[in-house]
Formats: C-alpha cells, sequence, structure tokens
C-alpha cells in the first residue's frame, strides 16, 4: 500500500533513495539528540535518519501518511534494531505546533522535503524559534533555496536572505531535478543546510531590525534615503553615506548597522 500524493498539501514524494541519504547526511548530528523531520510522506528519508542513531520525530499533517508510518515503521524498527521510543510520530501542522514543548526546550535539528507552498512559513518559524534549533537542512523548490542562500549583490538577494543569514549560516549544497520525484514537479529542487551562528542574538532591537529590512527591500530600486522615508529621518541622517545605497548591495553586518543608525535617531 502506498500513499495518494495530494495537491492540495503540496505533496511530491521523492522516489530515489541515493538522494534522501544525501539529504540525511546533510545534518552534523552534532550538539543535540533529537530530529525533527517535516512532511515525511512515505519515509523515504526517515529510513536514513534512523540509521543515525538520533532520537527522530516526525510531523505529518496528512492522515493517511500518519497511518503508513504508523503501520509500516514498525517493521522498520526491527530491521534496524531501533527502540520504539527512538521513533515518534506527531499528527500535526508545524506551522501550529508549539515547538518549546515537542523536545522539552531541548535542542533539535530540523530536516524535511519542504511542501514548496509552505516553505518560506517553515523558514521563519525556524527563525523565530532558533534558540531551540541549532541546525536546519533540507529541500525547497530551487528558486526559494538559491533566494535562502544569497548574498548581497545578488539578484535574488532579499527579505529571506537577510533575516535567515542574521542568525544562521547558510550553505547551498546540491540540486534536484524533478524527474525524482512522484509527481515530478515543474521545478528543480536545492538542498541547503543552515548553521546557527555562535552569537546569533542581534545587537540591536529584533523587531526594528525585521521592519528595516522588510521595509528597505518593499521597494528595492530605490535607495535607502527613499524606501525608509516612512521612519522620518533626519536630513542630517540621510546624508550618511549608507542611505545612499539600494537594499541588495547591504550585508549582514551592514542593515543591523543601518538598523543602529534609526534606533539611535528615534531615541
Amino acid at each position: 500500500m502506498t500513499v495518494k500524493p495530494k495537491k492540495y498539501l503540496g505533496q511530491h514524494f521523492l522516489k530515489d533513495e541515493r538522494i534522501a541519504k544525501k539529504i540525511a547526511d546533510s545534518i552534523s548530528y552534532k550538539g543535540y539528540s533529537h530530529i525533527l523531520e517535516i512532511g515525511p510522506g512515505m519515509g523515504v528519508l526517515t529510513k536514513h535518519l534512523l540509521r543515525s542513531k538520533s532520537k527522530v520525530t516526525v510531523m505529518e499533517l496528512d492522515p493517511e501518511s500518519v497511518n503508513y508510518l504508523n503501520r509500516d515503521f514498525k517493521e522498520i524498527h526491527i530491521k534496524l534494531n531501533t527502540s520504539p521510543e527512538w521513533f515518534r510520530i506527531i499528527g500535526a501542522d508545524f506551522l501550529k505546533q508549539d515547538l518549546s514543548t515537542t523536545f522539552n526546550n531541548k535542542q533539535f535539528a530540523i530536516i524535511g522535503n519542504y511542501p514548496y507552498n509552505i516553505s518560506t512559513q517553515i523558514v521563519f518559524k525556524a527563525i523565530q524559534n532558533r534558540i531551540f534549533i541549532p541546525e536546519f537542512s533540507g529541500m525547497f523548490q530551487k528558486e526559494v533555496a538559491k533566494r535562502i542562500t544569497a548574498k548581497e549583490g545578488s539578484k535574488v538577494y532579499g527579505i529571506l536572505s537577510v533575516l535567515t543569514q542574521a542568525f544562521y549560516s547558510a550553505e547551498y549544497l546540491f540540486t534536484v531535478p524533478a524527474s525524482v520525484f512522484n509527481p515530478p514537479p515543474r521545478v528543480e529542487s536545492g538542498v541547503i543546510r543552515l548553521t546557527r551562528k555562535e552569537n546569533f542574538i542581534l545587537p540591536v532591537d529584533e523587531a526594528l531590525f525585521f521592519k528595516v529590512v522588510k521595509t528597505a527591500f518593499n521597494q528595492r530600486r530605490k535607495m535607502l534615503r527613499s524606501s525608509l522615508k516612512s521612519f522620518n529621518l533626519s536630513d542630517s541622517l540621510k546624508e550618511d553615506t549608507i542611505f545612499a545605497m539600494r537594499p541588495e548591495q547591504l550585508s549582514i553586518a551592514q542593515f543591523i548597522a543601518l538598523t543602529q543608525k534609526i534606533a539611535s535617531h528615534v531615541g
């Protein structure tokens, strides 16, 4: 018995075991004992995670997939000689889950073949819960994976790039063709790895930082003195050379410095 992919859930099931293993190997398994897989489907990635000897929790919204995993992964435990308490299935929506209670405030890694339609929301939720998440890897639509990992100066560098890389080091690992999925998506996929920075607490007000970044990129073709005019900047502040730049030119450090300048002005 197999699970039928559901379009409304954005399901495209990976069917290539070699690629599944490469994705499983994209996390280091260091510094934490728990792994959370989002959207396991029929468990093609899950099997390789269980071989890591880490405690694996999968979170799946689709009831049919949950039933499949509950039935078939009892046999996987026997084959891999793993204890049942090392594998847990949660039938829930990741975006609505309180992650502080999932592992009792312990550190855990996130991995998955993420549904394209909610992948950006998954990243932002991970950022919000970064105190628990030292590592985050998995597969995205290639366009999104490139945006997450883009550096300043790139045409795809934007809000998602800055807000992710403010807290995580981002690496684009490899591209996955559409042909290895059932059903095949219309685009290629990309696998990335995010590793939490040692100093992941911003030296500025986080809410203001997010607002500055989002406001700047909402008019990405304009210089900052124009795109940030809603902050009521003084003429003297706008003379600072950073305000003659466009948002895609600024590094993460420069966005932090920009936020500090605005905070000082507002204060």
